[in-house]
């Protein structure tokens, strides 16, 4: 028989999901009947796979030492059955990863962390989430960062709550807890939080602005398609931009995200006629294109220069994050763009 008790970052979850971070191989049909059947218990008692577990809550699991380790020895693949931003996530002990391997301090691009979250400065370069088992990305640099401190829950597996672009830098959300998680991802699916970000564009915009189109995905190419009308399997975005400072040739936008699709903000600018600078794949064809191109060549720019610089929090933030109610946080920028932006004289954050 094996004893565990809910810890406070594991509070929240249904029974069957707890148990499956245990077990990964067991099958849902054989979780469930194993709960029918007494095998699996909770505080001694019959327990339905889907009543929510409080912290201190003792799980038991009545399986032969044999059976348990077997059916434990899984890939520690989190299902989660919806695209929540948390899904897919390896087990961190079978693949550690560390500062000298990804040449970065991890401590000193953790903008802010309490007991359910992490707020992570992730660096051009860098996956958001693996795409694949030989990648390392932000996900697993902070799964690395809290084994170190053991702080793995045995019954949640901690992960990035929302992702941005490989070459796009800036403020991802870390849920240590179950809890957290649950309330991240409610935030996110209704768009309560403000995500604002920073882009040098090509041209000069005098205006805010609050941009309407609508959005579809070439899935061939991995690329979004903006047109002004609907048309079929197309959803309507919303992307509110104010200029900051402009030198004639490049305007520094600051960007908030109404709607939340994949490559809303490069998209949609490039739609409008003024790429974000470097970006590779949505200024070809452009007329501005000549002027990225010798954007890409006189700054040795290898990316897109987009920044998600400042999260604001909601006044009525769920539990158990309700102490960020109102807060914002602030990203700096990572250094190659604060460099483009002081010599392009469009904002200074030399500071």
């Amino acid at each position: 028989m094996k004893k565990f008790t809910v810890s406070a970052a594991e509070s929240g979850q249904h029974t069957i999901k707890y148990v499956k971070h245990l077990l990964p191989k067991a099958q849902n049909g054989f979780l469930h009947k194993m709960l029918r059947k007494k095998n699996i218990t909770v505080n001694g008692k019959k327990a339905d796979g889907y009543d929510p577990l409080s912290e201190g809550d003792e799980v038991c699991i009545w399986f032969s030492d044999e059976t348990f380790e077997m059916l434990a020895k899984g890939d520690g693949e989190q299902e989660t059955g919806q695209d929540t931003g948390f899904d897919n996530v390896k087990d961190p002990v079978k693949a550690p990863v560390t500062d000298t391997e990804l040449n970065l301090s991890v401590s000193d691009h953790i903008i802010y962390e309490d007991e359910h979250l992490i707020l992570f400065n992730k660096p051009p370069g860098m996956l958001s989430q693996k795409a694949k088992d030989s990648d390392v990305s932000a996900n697993e640099v902070l799964l690395e960062y809290l084994r170190q401190k053991d702080e793995i829950p045995s019954g949640f597996v901690p992960s990035v709550c929302n992702r941005l672009d490989r070459n796009t830098s800036g403020l991802l959300l870390f849920a240590k807890t179950y809890g957290a998680a649950r309330a991240l991802q409610e935030l996110l699916k209704v768009h309560d939080t403000t995500k604002l970000y920073l882009a040098p564009v090509i041209g000069e915009i005098h205006e805010e602005q609050l941009l309407k189109a609508y959005w579809g995905k070439d899935q061939k190419s991995n690329t979004a398609i903006i047109r002004k009308d609907p048309f079929k399997g197309s959803k309507e975005i919303l992307t509110k931009i104010k200029p900051l400072s402009s030198n004639e040739e490049v305007t520094l936008l600051e960007v908030e995200l109404i709607t939340g699709k994949s490559h809303q903000i490069r998209s949609h600018l490039s739609f409008i006629g003024h790429p974000i600078l470097g970006d590779p794949k949505y200024s070809k064809g452009k007329k501005s294109d000549t002027a990225s191109r010798k954007g890409l060549k006189e700054y040795h720019l290898s990316r897109q220069l987009l920044h998600a610089y400042k999260l604001v929090f909601p006044e009525q933030t769920p539990e158990p994050l309700s102490h960020l109610s109102g807060k914002s946080f602030q990203a700096p920028l990572p250094e190659d763009m604060k460099k483009i932006l002081s010599k392009l004289q469009l904002y200074n954050f030399t500071k």
